[in-house]
């Protein structure tokens, strides 16, 4: 069978001490994890159900990059998050097996056009124009789950132009990682390839031409992302 066209290579993420890199498969992103970040935004905090989203693999943004404020925005945020990358096969998974899935650890940026993600919100509509499009899903290179240890009390921040804007421990997430990966396992047939970015803490905020902004969860490499000068 031959191709009317070529299609780009499946993006893939370098692995700490590592010749052979991570290929992406699906990238799924869960909103309101952290309560203090709900809060600001003016959302309820709730243990209901995770709030999922995707990106596709397109969105990928490796950590170095210096890359365009993005298009049909005026107000662009960052957001740090602990991303988990999928090395295992589950589905409907009880919280005590989800772990076993969990192929290594890496630091990631959520990036959200949030003009366009609120006036989705306001009439109801899918947050697809607002969280996936190009360099919306920067990430580091990812540190095996070995190497990596147990996520607890590590913390989470992020810097803008040297000035910490967004810090806290993991533990203060709303789901922990066991009870995402199981919510997850009962929606999708998870597969290697699969990242899971995991939420932000409070702090978010815009980035504008010119910024650099450099992303941390203690144990891991950094991730850092430049915003062209206009």
């Amino acid at each position: 069978m031959s191709l009317l066209f070529e299609l780009p290579e499946v993006p893939a993420v370098p692995v700490l001490g590592e010749e052979a890199r991570y290929p992406v498969r699906r990238i799924f992103c869960v909103g309101r994890n952290y309560a203090a970040h709900a809060r600001e935004l003016g959302n309820a905090v709730d243990r209901e159900a995770p709030i999922w989203f995707t990106k596709t693999p397109a969105a990928l943004c490796h950590s170095g990059t210096a890359i365009a404020y993005p298009p049909g925005t005026q107000d662009c945020h960052y957001e740090m998050e602990l991303v988990v990358a999928i090395g295992g096969h589950g589905f409907e998974l009880a919280a005590e097996q989800a772990m076993d899935l969990v192929y290594g650890y890496a630091c990631g940026l959520d990036m959200t056009r949030r003009d366009l993600q609120n006036a989705a919100k306001a009439k109801g509509y899918p947050w697809d124009t607002g969280k996936d499009f190009e360099n919306g899903a920067v990430i580091g290179p990812i540190t095996r789950a070995e190497a990596f240890g147990q996520p607890g009390e590590q913390r989470i921040s992020l810097a803008k132009n040297g000035e910490t804007k967004q810090e806290a421990p993991l533990s203060e997430m709303i789901w922990s990682l066991p009870e995402l990966i199981a919510d997850l396992s009962r929606l999708y047939h998870l597969a290697p390839g699969d990242l899971i970015y995991t939420g932000t803490p409070a702090g978010v905020g815009p980035v504008a031409p010119g910024d650099r902004l450099e992303g941390r969860v203690e144990g891991l490499e950094p991730v850092v992302l430049a915003i062209d000068p206009a």
